[in-house]
């Protein structure tokens, strides 16, 4: 089954620490073929402060990492521009949703704020 699964900030820290409830749902998509992913900016936001960077660099290696190029960040502008919300936070909500809308679907996002993609 193709598909993209993108972690948000909480789901690479839970999957650096090697939280068993993300781990279970990365190898299942990994073994069913589902690509999964994030976003530079999300690597950025992700709480390393008790991950050792040799974990991190592994995670990383085994992931997509998708770069948030301008064009990007105009896809990400416009949503916000249509939804009004405001804030760093939702810039890099914003900026994932852009990258996931390109993604091959389906798309699941493995978010700890459903709130930032309900629209």
């Amino acid at each position: 089954m193709p598909g993209t699964l993108f972690l948000d900030s909480e789901g690479m820290s839970k999957l650096c620490l090697k939280d068993r409830t993300v781990l279970a749902l990365v190898q299942a998509a990994s073994e069913e073929g589902v690509r999964v992913a994030t976003t530079a900016t999300t690597t950025l936001e992700t709480d390393y402060e008790r991950i050792h960077p040799a974990r991190i660099r592994w995670v990383l290696s085994r992931i997509d990492v998708h770069d948030v190029t301008k064009d990007v960040t105009g896809q990400a502008a416009a949503l916000l521009r249509g939804h009004h919300p405001r804030g760093r936070k939702y810039a890099i909500v914003a900026a994932t949703a852009a990258i996931a809308r390109s993604a091959p679907g389906p798309v699941t996002v493995l978010t700890s704020d459903p709130r930032g993609f309900e629209k």
